[in-house]
């Protein structure tokens, strides 16, 4: 066995004659083993928090989408459908338009969104485990709003008799001014009966009114051909990268094919930089705290001096003996990080088996088994463990021993 690695594991099992060296080591192991618990704790939640986050908005965002590069439509061609539908590793794909429109029910009115949507869209999307109430039946003059619509409107579903009203501005240029010296009205409008509501989190049940898409294709007189967007679902076994060339091959350079983060790239920008900076404060809190290993490995070096004369005496070199308290100070941190990281995933676990914490009487705060946690505060620990245990290890000198 190695002489130094044999003599720093005798000294990290024995105890010091002077009790408070004693108690030194013990709170340093201590404050390393909670600090490693809060830091895998922490990590855990953010990665809880993040995935809670984006399962909101992954709801409507398929795996791949192709938007305008420029203005807000483009054409796609029955040519350039038959090609898609022989994509390999493409499940299915639906086309949507959208405009931002004026709802109005009776004496109340907001702005929202108006999303046409053809029969495949809810085979892309997840919005069907969205449905609060009502049914998905976006058929002629039916349509799905959020609940944030609907609380601000109260329109009454399947309310047949007195239909809530969608208007959007009429295609063309100059003033509504202008325009009304030709027409009698500058806008389009168009009767919607609300068969479901839907509901995910704030922001975007006040956004959407699903619709027929060939209904909205005429409320904003356009063609058939006329889309914002494509949606694409692929398949388990598809490369993401691969599907996208495809795809851009085939629509050319009047679209941009987004990827699901992509689609969402401030969401990820925030929810990444919030784990950075949480993850910074954290390893700062174990940076000072890892400044009591310092302390207790001289501690231990003045504690130990005479034994330290001793092997010095027997023929181990400066270096060796600083080998020797290099290597306790490591073990120190290194189990103190395991241990805290042990119970850090025992709490989680328990998170996730029992749901001790909640945010709401039904809903748990989401935490999230990771093992690339478990990797970053196991690397952490041990790299601060390094620099603190080097930096007391070369406190050993030939005229510390010889004193």
């Amino acid at each position: 066995m190695n002489f130094p690695f044999y003599i720093a594991k005798r000294y990290l099992r024995s105890k010091s004659s002077q009790n408070a060296v004693n108690i030194i080591n013990f709170i340093t192991f201590l404050v390393i083993v909670i600090g490693s618990a809060a830091l895998f704790i922490v990590l855990s939640a953010f990665a809880g928090l993040k995935t809670f986050s984006l399962s909101f908005t992954n709801t409507f965002d398929p795996d791949l989408k192709a938007s305008p590069i420029t203005g807000k439509h483009f054409s796609i061609s029955p040519e350039e459908e038959k090609e898609l539908r022989n994509i390999a590793g493409l499940a299915n794909y639906s086309k949507e338009l959208e405009e931002r429109a004026y709802l109005t029910f009776r004496e109340k009115s907001c702005i929202a969104y108006i999303k046409g949507i053809d029969g495949n869209y809810r085979s892309v999307t997840g919005v069907d485990s969205t449905l609060y109430f009502g049914n998905w039946g976006v058929t002629e003059y039916n349509g799905v709003m959020g609940i944030g619509i609907y609380n601000l409107l109260g329109v009454p579903i399947d309310n047949y008799r007195t239909p809530m009203t969608v208007l959007v501005p009429k295609p063309g240029k100059g003033s509504f001014t202008q325009q009304g010296l030709s027409t009698a009205k500058p806008y389009n409008e168009l009767p919607i009966v609300v068969s479901g509501v839907y509901a995910v989190e704030e922001n975007l049940d006040k956004k959407y009114l699903f619709a027929q898409l060939p209904l909205v294709q005429a409320l904003l007189e356009k063609d058939s051909t006329t889309v914002s967007g494509i949606n694409f679902k692929l398949s388990t076994e598809a490369s993401l990268e691969d599907a996208r060339e495809t795809i851009k091959n085939v629509l050319g350079d009047k679209v941009l094919v987004l990827t699901r983060q992509e689609q969402n790239s401030t969401l990820y920008r925030m929810l990444n930089t919030e784990n950075l900076a949480t993850y910074l404060i954290f390893t700062l809190v174990l940076i000072i705290a890892l400044f009591n290993v310092v302390g207790a490995i001289i501690m231990m070096i003045l504690d130990k001096q005479q034994n330290s004369k001793t092997l010095f005496s027997l023929g181990a070199t400066i270096k060796e003996l600083r080998i020797i308290y290099f290597t306790q100070g490591l073990l120190v941190t290194s189990l103190g990080g395991f241990i805290g990281v042990l119970i850090g995933s025992l709490l989680v676990i328990s998170q996730l088996q029992f749901s001790w914490i909640k945010i709401t009487p039904s809903l748990a705060y989401p935490v999230e088994y990771n093992l690339m946690n478990v990797v970053v505060v196991l690397t952490t620990i041990v790299i601060l463990g390094f620099i603190s245990s080097k930096i007391a290890s070369s406190r050993i000198s030939r005229k510390l021993i010889e004193a």
